[in-house]
């Protein structure tokens, strides 16, 4: 029997089916191993490849499909620094193939998704980051290594678990700059079984509707009120934290004690909220959430 599976989860199964073949597989084994549709499955090969999850090598009259892995098993957690060095490298080089399977390879290693996230793609992302803002590359230099950054994050997504129906939480973005550093906490969070609404880039909603907007959201993905829920603003100037911040205020008093409003900010000393949290650093965040969750449990 043929089943449907989410690109998701197709991509988890793959990865697995080619990890435990050291010979490679055909894409009708492939495609018998994960019961789906040949030619589904095909499309899905060509995808994955593009993404540099997985190469092809013909063998004789025969194709075949591999994951390439690094050269030895990674240690955790004294190879957090060597891993931040290379990913750095791979993806300045735009060395996509080898970006992503360092990422790989750092999960099969036994990598917390989380350490990865704050200790790899953060300093990743803040570098180049600096970098064009120093004028040192262009936009679309920029944006040709952020895309490589957000499908490694996307790998890491791969091994979120089942969410916990009482962890639930909104990320958004207040400006372009800051929706890549948005999307890795996401990607942290999900391997916490959080339930992740990533809006990404919300600048084109600033406007005197946002509030009746963002109600009309939390009503469709939070109807029960069950659990807690945290909304996460990921900003970097004065006027968007305070539109956004005011926007949240106004509506968390028809949702009860359990919404919760975090700021991610690197103005932290000029920024005057009354949010629950503020911080530049992705980590604490991510420390932050757990903690107001399992306050919650103990109430």
């Amino acid at each position: 029997m043929v089943r449907e599976y989410s690109p998701e989860k197709i991509r988890e199964k793959l990865i697995d089916a080619l990890g435990q073949s050291k010979t490679g597989l055909t894409g009708m084994e492939i495609s018998e191993k994960l019961k789906v549709n040949r030619v589904t499955m095909s499309k899905y090969l060509k995808v994955f490849a593009g993404e540099g999850l997985i190469k092809q090598k013909n063998m004789g009259s025969v194709n075949l499909w591999f994951i390439e892995e690094v050269a030895g098993k990674l240690n955790f957690p004294e190879d957090y620094f060597s891993v931040k060095n290379k990913y750095m490298e791979y993806v300045l080089s735009g060395s996509t193939p080898e970006a992503h399977t360092l990422i790989r390879t750092s999960l099969h290693s036994g990598a917390s998704p989380t350490k990865l996230v704050s200790e790899v793609i953060i300093p990743a992302i803040e570098a180049i980051e600096n970098s064009y803002d120093n004028g040192k590359m262009g936009r679309s230099e920029k944006n040709f290594y952020d895309e490589i950054i957000s499908t490694s994050l996307s790998l890491i997504g791969l091994s979120e678990e089942d969410v916990d129906q009482k962890k639930n939480i909104v990320i958004l973005a207040s400006d372009y700059q800051n929706a890549l550093v948005a999307q890795a906490a996401s990607a942290a969070l999900r391997t916490g079984k959080w339930k992740v609404s990533l809006l990404g880039d919300m600048s084109s909603a600033i406007d005197v509707m946002f509030d009746i907007d963002l109600q009309r959201f939390l009503n469709k993905i939070w109807p029960k009120r069950d659990g807690i829920m945290i909304i996460v603003v990921f900003a970097s100037k004065d006027a968007e934290i305070k539109f956004f911040t005011q926007a949240i205020e106004s509506g968390k008093g028809k949702y009860g004690k359990n919404v919760h409003l975090a700021l991610c900010t690197k103005i932290v000393k000029k920024t005057k909220t009354t949010a629950d949290f503020v911080s530049p650093d992705v980590e604490t965040l991510l420390q932050w959430c757990q903690t107001v969750y399992e306050s919650y449990q103990n109430q």
